[in-house]
């Protein structure tokens, strides 16, 4: 099944309601020959990254939870494109992507999720439990769309502070049904918050089907109820969803409030790894990887620009690799925490 057809900019113009929601197509945006190179780049580096965690996490080399970000790289690179330094990034358990595209270390991902020193958060923190507040990244969370809220409050001390710094909250098509969702959207439509709401929907939650467990299945018309305005998105193509990113950005930057975007995207691999995916059909994942792959997608552009060879293409490819197995190499080689590092960051 392919994502809902989307249409161009010029057709979004007509409407004229303060709540708008419609549709940004892949022909919002020409990328130039540089945003094209980086985007494949960052996101070649998300894939290549996702595929050397679940080859570790098979191996037993990572425990606990796993939750792969393959299939929906396109996303964080383009919201990432349109954001600024000091802008603050927040989502929930599947979040190794989003730290890769803000520029943090591989080999500091990596190592938090073998649970050694060099980690992110120390080796304790493991998948679903890494910050930075060097690049602005407040994790990371565990709890099904509990991130929203606190992404609401990084939006209300921006507000507070008198800066121009925007919040930009992820969370998925399941969490999207959770009630402090709608409690913080009353929030910041109230108070003006320079939040963009972002939610991945790749369709199944956990593993249930949007047709089948959501009412209003168009999550872009989720905040219409407080004025929120909320697009659909191509999730699968990262110029749309960088034009997208620019629009709602802006928004909050003038400060006229929250802005929703429905990013419709699809993962390639189960909920986590312990996830078999049983509720859909090995056929449905193969006509997404073929006709919707994003990376495939700007590959075909590069090569179809004159923009890069074959053997460019693979030199990046080869640059990547070598990065994600020196992350790999690191992590295994790097020492366990010191058993005093029970009793360290703990607030009571």
């Amino acid at each position: 099944m392919a994502p809902r057809k989307t249409a161009s900019t010029s057709s979004r113009k007509a409407a004229a309601k303060p709540a708008r929601n419609d549709s940004i197509g892949s022909n919002s945006l020409v990328f130039t020959r540089e945003e094209e190179l980086h985007a494949y780049r960052e996101m070649l580096l998300i894939r290549r990254f996702e595929e050397k965690a679940g080859q570790l996490y098979g191996m037993g080399v990572i425990g606990g939870f796993c939750h792969l970000y393959i299939g929906q790289e396109a996303v964080v690179v383009g919201m990432q494109m349109a954001q600024k330094d000091g802008d603050q990034v927040i989502t929930s358990y599947r979040d190794h992507g989003h730290m890769i595209a803000l520029g943090m270390s591989a080999r500091g991902v990596m190592s938090e999720l073998t649970g050694r020193r060099g980690g992110l958060s120390k080796g304790k923190g493991g998948s679903m439990h890494m910050f930075s507040k060097e690049k602005g990244f407040y994790g990371g969370h565990g709890i099904v769309g509990g991130q929203v809220s606190l992404g609401t409050g990084l939006a209300f001390a921006n507000k507070y502070r008198g800066n121009d710094q925007v919040s930009v909250t992820y969370f998925g098509d399941g969490a999207a049904n959770q009630g402090q969702v709608y409690e913080s959207f009353n929030m910041a439509a109230l108070w003006k918050l320079p939040v963009v709401y972002i939610i991945e929907n790749n369709r199944y939650a956990m593993g249930t089907s949007t047709a089948r467990s959501t009412a209003q299945s168009n999550f872009a018309k989720r905040g219409e109820g407080f004025g929120i305005p909320g697009v659909q998105v191509d999730g699968m193509d990262v110029r749309a969803v960088k034009a997208a990113a620019d629009e709602a950005i802006a928004h909050c930057r003038a400060g006229k409030g929250p802005y929703i975007l429905e990013m419709l995207t699809y993962r390639y691999r189960g909920h986590s790894m312990s996830d078999p995916a049983k509720y859909r059909s090995k056929d449905e994942v193969q006509k997404m990887r073929s006709e919707h792959d994003p990376l495939e997608q700007v590959k075909a552009r590069l090569l179809e620009q004159g923009w890069a060879s074959e053997d460019d293409l693979k030199q990046i490819d080869k640059d990547v690799r070598d990065i994600v197995a020196d992350s790999a190499e690191f992590a295994q080689a790097d020492p366990e925490p010191d058993v005093s590092e029970l009793y360290t960051d703990i607030l009571l």
